[in-house]
């Protein structure tokens, strides 16, 4: 008997350490009341894609697909089909304006994406008007990727090779620069961002913490934004309402819970 309990005991004790490490796998959630749920958009529920199409475009680029629950951009599929075109996708069903927007995902070694907002169609890229919420590998993507030209083109000349802090995750690309003590998990690792957006501030988190605020369309603004890469970009940040949109930079990316309410 004395042996029975002692075996049991032991046995509880794995359980709940396995149980422990399973919970500081997960990414840091957004705690949100039952009362507020329903008030939430889902934009993907984890089986379909209705509602997604291209940039420019009126279906699916190849490559993006839902799998195990997840919205990814599958390279083997997407990179060596005859297809003209942008690979970007935006939620086509629905324009938005003041918002919080929720999400989660994760990158490879190397990778590269990003999260648009207040998106419109009939430009050459999202880029080139839509503000973008930075995703990449800040540890690793120069050590594949050399951004040494690129960078002098944007007059960085110190160490050209090395991402800047407003080219880094969780930056308002190219205007605002994430908070430098921001928590990035590990690579294959799941992250949660949120973006709330209104014309008095403007909101950054990356897993449960601000990083960024700012206040739109301000002479502060219109400094920066004439001042660095969006200085010929004349519609760049506008517009009051768009779609939202997520980025192919021709590297896996993996996206999940993605959800929006309206403020």
């Amino acid at each position: 008997m004395k042996y029975r309990f002692v075996t049991l005991f032991i046995f509880t004790i794995l359980l709940m350490s396995c149980q422990q490490k399973a919970k500081d796998k997960a990414p840091v959630k957004e705690e949100i009341s039952s009362d507020e749920e329903h008030e939430w958009i889902v934009l993907f529920d984890g089986e379909s894609t209705e509602g997604w199409r291209a940039y420019n475009g009126e279906t699916l680029p190849p490559g993006w697909i839902a799998k195990d629950g997840e919205l990814t951009f599958d390279t083997e599929l997407g990179l060596e089909q005859d297809y003209k075109g942008g690979k970007d996708i935006i939620y086509g069903a629905e324009e938005f304006d003041n918002f919080e927007l929720y999400l989660e995902w994760k990158l490879p070694a190397g990778g590269n994406s990003g999260i648009f907002y207040h998106l419109k169609e009939g430009y050459n890229s999202p880029p080139e008007v839509s503000p973008e919420y930075q995703l990449i590998d800040d540890l690793g993507y120069t050590k594949i990727h050399d951004i040494t030209e690129y960078n002098m083109s944007l007059g960085y000349t110190d160490k050209p090779n090395e991402l800047k802090p407003l080219q880094q995750t969780a930056s308002d690309y190219a205007m605002h620069a994430a908070d430098s003590s921001k928590t990035l998990n590990p690579i294959g690792e799941w992250n949660t961002t949120r973006i709330v957006f209104t014309p008095e501030k403007v909101e950054h988190w990356l897993n449960g913490k601000m990083v960024v605020s700012f206040v739109p369309w301000t002479e502060e603004w219109y400094e920066k934004k004439n001042s660095d890469k969006w200085k010929n970009s004349k519609d760049y940040g506008k517009y009051k309402t768009g779609y939202i949109g997520l980025q192919d930079h021709a590297s896996p990316i993996w996206f999940r819970n993605i959800k929006i309410k309206k403020l």
